[in-house]
C-alpha cells in the first residue's frame, strides 16, 4: 500500500490510515487513488468483517490539498476531475461494502474531511475533535457524497447552514447534531476505537451487512418496497450459521459466537 495510506489488518478489522501528517492528511491525487485501492481490497477481502479509517498525526484530514490546487490552477479541471474521480471511487466502495465502517476522528475534520467523516456507518471523535465544510471558503461546492449523506445525517437546513456559512464546530456540538455517534477524551479515542471495531468484527457479519443495505435503501424506499427488503434480507439472514448460533444460544441463555458465516 502506498506510504500515504497505510492499510493494518488484525483480527477481522482492517484500519485504513490517511498517512500525510505533515498536510493534515490533506487529500491529493496520490491520496485518492491510494484509498481507491485500498477500500476495494478490504470490500473483497473474507477475512476483514469491520473496518477503521482514521487519520495519522494532528488531525483527520484538512480537505483537499489547497496548495496542489494553486500549483496546477493552469490545468486544475483534469486535476480536479481525476483526484474527485478517484476518490468518489473510494466513497462508492464504503457506502456499498458489507461490512460495519467505522470512523475514528480526531483534530481538523474539514472539507472532504466531513465528507468521508458522515459516509461511514459510525463515528467516534476525540473531544479535540473540530469540524468545518469548509468548501465555501475556497468558493467551491462540497464533493465526497457529503450533500447527499449530511442532510440525512442533520436535516436540510443545518447541512445548508454548514455548507453556506463554513463555521467551525465543536465535538460537543457534533455529537448533539447526530455527526457522530461517541465523543471521548483525545487520550481514550484509539482504546475506544479497538473496542467498538473489534466488537462489530465479533458480530453476525452477514446481518450487519443486509442492516447496512436496508438503511441505504430506505431514503428511496415506498414502506411496501421497504418492508420486502427487510422480509427477503431477514430470509438470507436466516439461512446462515450466524442466524442458527443467535438463536441456539438464546434459548441456551449464553452469549452467541458469531463467525460472519
Amino acid at each position: 500500500m502506498s506510504e500515504v495510506l497505510l492499510l493494518e489488518k488484525r483480527g477481522g478489522v482492517a484500519t485504513l490510515t490517511l498517512n500525510r501528517p505533515d498536510k493534515l492528511n490533506a487529500l491529493s491525487l496520490e491520496l485518492a487513488h491510494a484509498f481507491a485501492h485500498a477500500t476495494s481490497e478490504v470490500e473483497n477481502d473474507p477475512s476483514v468483517r469491520a473496518v477503521v479509517v482514521r487519520g495519522a498525526g494532528r488531525g483527520f484530514m484538512a480537505g483537499g490539498d489547497v496548495a496542489a490546487f494553486h500549483a496546477n490552477l493552469s490545468r486544475i479541471d483534469a486535476v480536479v476531475s481525476e483526484m474527485i474521480d478517484a476518490y468518489h471511487v473510494a466513497v462508492r466502495t464504503l457506502a456499498r461494502m458489507a461490512k460495519p465502517v467505522l470512523a475514528s476522528l480526531h483534530g481538523a475534520v474539514a472539507g472532504a474531511g466531513v465528507s468521508l467523516a458522515v459516509n461511514t456507518d459510525l463515528a467516534i471523535a476525540a473531544d479535540n475533535t473540530v469540524f468545518a465544510l469548509a468548501y465555501a471558503n475556497l468558493g467551491t461546492n462540497p464533493d465526497g457524497g457529503s450533500t447527499y449523506f449530511l442532510p440525512r445525517l442533520v436535516g436540510r437546513r443545518k447541512a445548508m447552514e454548514m455548507a453556506l456559512l463554513p463555521d467551525r464546530l465543536d465535538a460537543a456540538t457534533a455529537l448533539a447534531l447526530g455527526l457522530v455517534n461517541w465523543v471521548v477524551p483525545a487520550d481514550k479515542l484509539e482504546a475506544e476505537t479497538n473496542a467498538i471495531a473489534e466488537r462489530l468484527a465479533a458480530g453476525p457479519t452477514l446481518a450487519l451487512g443486509e442492516t447496512k443495505r436496508l438503511m441505504a435503501a430506505a431514503f428511496e424506499n415506498s414502506l411496501s418496497e421497504q418492508l420486502d427488503a427487510e422480509r427477503d434480507a431477514f430470509r438470507r439472514s436466516a439461512r446462515t450459521q450466524d442466524f442458527k448460533a443467535g438463536v441456539t444460544a438464546f434459548v441456551e441463555k449464553r452469549k452467541p459466537e458469531f463467525r460472519g458465516e
